[in-house]
C-alpha cells in the first residue's frame, strides 16, 4: 500500500509526519511519501491569529488536499483541528499522547525563583499567541506584560534568546519532540492544576477519507490509542459545548483512568536539586 502523508512544512509538523510514517512503514507492504503543503496559518505568521477572520488556519488546505485525493492521510496537531470533520473525512486514529503540559522558558535575567506563582521578575514581558495562555498568565500574575508571539517553535525560542521577550510559554510536547537546545535558558513545566492546557494538547490526529476503509484499518491497528482517544474526545466535547474555537480562552485536560497511570509530573528546571 502506498500512502501519501500531507503535512505542514514546519519542523514540528515534519517531525510528526515522519513519526507517523515510521509507524506505518513498520507494517508489511506499506510505503509512505511525505507531501508538504502550505496552510493559511503559515502565510500569515506576522499577525495575531485572533485578529484574522475564519477557521482552520493550519488545517483547511491539508483537508482540501485529502478530499481532492492529492494526499491519502493527514497528520495534525489535534488541538488545531476544528471540532467537526468536513464531510467525507474522519479522524481514523489518535496515537499515544506526549506531555500535555505548558513549558515556561525564561531568560536568566528575568528568572526569580522566589516570585509568587510563576518564577518571573515583576513586570516581565511574556510572549504567547494563545488567548488561553494570555488569560491564565494575567490571572496568576497581573503585573506581567503579555505580548503576542507568532512563528514556529524554533523561531519563538530564538526570539526569546534575542531578548524580544523575557519569557515565553510553549507546549512541552513540541519542545520535547524537536529536542531543542534550551541551554542558557531557565525553564519549568507548569502544573496542570495551575495552568490548564488546550483541549487535546500533546495529541496527534490522523485524518483520512471516510471511504478509505483499508487505510482506516491500518491506522487503527498501528497508530490508535483508545484511552487517549476517549480523553481527547471528552476535552473537545467541552470545547463544543461552550461554542469555542482556537481563539476561545478555554483549557481542559482529562486524566486517563488506567490504574497504572499517574498524573503528569513536571521535571525540575535545570540546576534544581
Amino acid at each position: 500500500m502506498k500512502v501519501r502523508i500531507g503535512t505542514r512544512g514546519s519542523d514540528l509538523a515534519l517531525w510528526q509526519a515522519r513519526h507517523v510514517r515510521a509507524q506505518l512503514e513498520s507494517q508489511p507492504g506499506v510505503e509512505c511519501e511525505i507531501v508538504v503543503l502550505k496552510t493559511r496559518g503559515d502565510l500569515i505568521d506576522d499577525v495575531p491569529l485572533q485578529s484574522v477572520e475564519g477557521k482552520g488556519f493550519f488545517t483547511a488546505e491539508i483537508e482540501r488536499a485529502l478530499l481532492e485525493e492529492r494526499v491519502d492521510l493527514a497528520v495534525h496537531s489535534h488541538k488545531d483541528l476544528a471540532t467537526e470533520n468536513p464531510p467525507g473525512l474522519v479522524v481514523a486514529g489518535i496515537p499515544p499522547r506526549a506531555s500535555p503540559l505548558e513549558r515556561l522558558l525564561v531568560r536568566p535575567d528575568a528568572w526569580d525563583a522566589d516570585a509568587p506563582l510563576l518564577p518571573l521578575r515583576e513586570g516581565a514581558k511574556v510572549g504567547t499567541s494563545a488567548p488561553r495562555r494570555q488569560e491564565q498568565l494575567l490571572a496568576l500574575r497581573p503585573d506581567l506584560s503579555v505580548l503576542d508571539l507568532r512563528g514556529n517553535v524554533p523561531t519563538r525560542v530564538n526570539r526569546l534568546r534575542e531578548g524580544r521577550y523575557d519569557a515565553i510559554v510553549l507546549a512541552a510536547a513540541g519542545l520535547d519532540r524537536l529536542e531543542l537546545d534550551l541551554s542558557g535558558l531557565e525553564w519549568v513545566d507548569l502544573p496542570l492544576e495551575q495552568f490548564v492546557p488546550s483541549p487535546a494538547q500533546g495529541a496527534l490526529a490522523i485524518q483520512v477519507r471516510a471511504s478509505d476503509t483499508a487505510l482506516i484499518e491500518l491506522v487503527r491497528r498501528c497508530l490508535h490509542d483508545e484511552e487517549v482517544a476517549r480523553a481527547v474526545e471528552a476535552e473537545r466535547r467541552l470545547l463544543i459545548d461552550v461554542g469555542g474555537g482556537c481563539n476561545q480562552p478555554l483549557g481542559a485536560f482529562v486524566w486517563p483512568l488506567a490504574e497504572d497511570t499517574t498524573r503528569p509530573q513536571a521535571p525540575p528546571p535545570p540546576g534544581a536539586d
